[in-house]
């Protein structure tokens, strides 16, 4: 399984690239929740480009992809 920091370390800084919940093998519940420490955190060099895309999960909806753009090099 991928995690965030495999997926960030292969973009190049600058470029938008998308993460999903489909590519951490996590559902759109999980996801969000992930991404809202990650906001919270800010230590992973991205920054949201666009609105996130919501799935509708028994009556509500659920962050399950967003954009984003890599501002930093990372090790």
């Amino acid at each position: 399984m991928a995690t965030i920091e495999d997926i960030v370390n292969k973009q190049k800084v600058g470029a938008p690239f998308v993460i999903s919940a489909q590519m951490l093998r996590l559902g759109p519940e999980e996801f969000e929740t992930l991404l809202k420490v990650w906001l919270e955190d800010g230590d992973l060099g991205l920054e949201l480009a666009g609105v996130p895309h919501r799935k509708l999960v028994d009556g509500e909806f659920f962050i399950d992809r967003i954009t984003v753009v890599k501002t930093e090099a990372r090790d």
